[in-house]
């Protein structure tokens, strides 16, 4: 994923869809989010959930303080008052220990997931505790660039479409399926959009 393959997409989308057009023209266009594969993201992915980008942030870098390289031994090498300094939560420690134990016995390989079709993928990931549908689109969109990969239920691009479509209430899945219908093959683009729209947008 680079600027200018998301600029091309982006453009050849809003010169068939003027509300594209318009947000580029008011916000510009959005950078890339490229993120390695591998084991590290997916913690990443974990401890970023339900708490501020910088808190996330925080407790990355204390993370990679305690353990780096961030590997699953390394994790695993860290006991409940370790992982505790750092920030995590009880429930996060559990969901990263399930999946660096899942990754050691072979139960999970984030490595082999560039092999494998965007449906495969996503049930490999669903299937590790505290990695849900959310968690798999976001990896397969910034670790994997699967760049057609589309993020409805993410608050942030929900609010987003509501405002680009000028729409009078926040659209569920299904409705933010069929409204990026015509969007394919550069769905994961258009989400890049609305979250620099979101972000961005003078409200």
């Amino acid at each position: 994923m680079t600027t200018r393959a998301i600029a091309a997409a982006l453009d050849a989308l809003a010169a068939r869809d003027a509300d594209i057009a318009r947000i580029i023209r008011e916000v510009g266009y959005p950078e890339p989010r490229n993120r390695d594969p591998g084991f590290e993201t997916f913690v990443n992915i974990i401890i970023g959930q339900q708490v501020s980008t910088h808190a996330a942030a925080a407790i990355r870098g204390r993370l990679l303080a305690a353990a780096n390289p961030l590997t699953p031994e390394s994790l695993l090498a860290l006991d409940d008052d370790a992982l505790k300094a750092v920030g995590l939560s009880r429930r996060k420690m559990e969901y990263t220990r399930l999946l660096a134990q899942d990754v050691l016995e072979g139960r999970f390989d984030p490595d082999g997931l560039h092999r494998l079709e965007d449906e495969a993928v996503m049930a490999a990931i669903v299937a590790r505790k505290g990695l849900g549908r959310w968690s798999a689109e976001v990896y397969m969109l910034f670790a994997l660039g699967r760049t057609d990969v589309w993020p409805a239920d993410d608050l942030a691009v929900m609010v987003a479409v509501q405002r680009l479509k000028g729409l009078s209430e926040r659209p569920n899945r299904v409705a933010m399926d069929s409204i990026a219908e015509h969007w394919r093959p550069h769905r994961g683009m258009v989400a890049l959009l609305m979250w620099h729209h979101y972000n961005n947008a003078a409200l």
